[in-house]
């Protein structure tokens, strides 16, 4: 998508910021309905999730501003605070996320994996939705494949795209698995593993800084997330942390016509398909292939 989606005289709405809104509300609204199924508390999960896509949006400026183009911002501080030109990275908002979630549960004495798993698929759908808004484009590709996107003459990897797809097939699986887990946290180190992963490969058509050959801080950064997801996850597994049952929660387990397979899957594959016809709808277009 173009970065600017509509104007109102000097007023500017930009996709990003507008997609990352939709985003937010969509994963809201799946975080209350799951929040809702395991008995939470709705207005404390509302007041945690606001202060998560703050503290997410800070994180991910943040890492990005030391991580990744210091010196140009020590030149430039006034870009600090102008997120309308780009620069956010998604580990920083993970961690930043992760911070602001811990501070929060401890405060109010809530248990941060029973929490963290109600909120993991909501954070995967709500990504993939913004992702749709973001104008970070990625190398040129060594052919005009029909996918492409023509940008200033330049037919390039159009990675946003290969992220959402990505993350809505995170989010499908999550959402089917968040009834067979094994214990609190489960569903939230697997979100971790497996979004650390998608990043990494997505990784490869981006421009970043690189520490060897084709690998990059953002490399570094998903393997880091990897291995910390994967050995809390076998701590925990080991740990006896077990889940307790929706019958041991006092609720009753109810099969919708939302928790079939072919039904989530042909949503998932809708959303993919909207979000397509939206990013290049609404964008550079695609160029035709030779």
């Amino acid at each position: 998508m173009k970065p600017v989606l509509f104007q109102i005289g000097s007023f500017q709405i930009y996709s990003f910021g507008f997609m990352i809104a939709v985003g937010v509300l969509v994963g809201l609204y799946f975080a209350l309905r799951e929040a809702k199924r395991k008995g939470i508390d709705t207005e404390m999960l509302y007041n945690l999730a606001m202060g998560l896509v703050i503290s997410g949006i800070l994180g991910a400026r943040i890492f990005y501003i030391l991580v990744y183009n210091l010196d140009y911002y020590i030149q430039n501080p006034a870009e600090i605070i102008m997120l309308q030109h780009g620069g956010l990275s998604i580990h920083g908002g993970l961690l930043g996320g992760f911070i602001f979630g811990a501070w929060f549960i401890r405060k109010h004495k809530l248990n941060f994996w029973v929490l963290a798993d109600t909120v993991a698929p909501a954070i995967a759908l709500g990504t993939a939705i913004g992702r749709v808004g973001c104008d970070v484009f990625g190398v040129p590709m060594s052919k005009p494949w029909f996918w492409g996107v023509n940008v200033k003459g330049q037919v390039l990897h159009p990675t946003q795209l290969y992220e959402f797809v990505l993350d809505y097939f995170i989010f499908f699986l999550l959402w089917r698995f968040r009834q067979r887990t094994r214990f609190d946290g489960q569903l939230f180190l697997i979100y971790i593993a497996l979004y650390a992963a998608a990043r990494g490969i997505v990784e490869f058509f981006r421009y970043n800084p690189t520490v060897g050959g084709v690998i990059s801080v953002a490399h570094l950064a998903s393997l880091v997330f990897i291995m910390a997801a994967a050995v809390v996850y076998f701590w925990l597994g080991r740990s006896g942390n077990k889940q307790l049952s929706v019958k041991d929660r006092g609720l009753t387990l109810q099969t919708s016509a939302l928790d079939l397979f072919w039904v989530q899957l042909s949503l998932v594959l809708l959303a993919i398909a909207v979000s397509v016809a939206i990013y290049y709808g609404l964008g550079y277009g695609p160029v035709e292939a030779i």
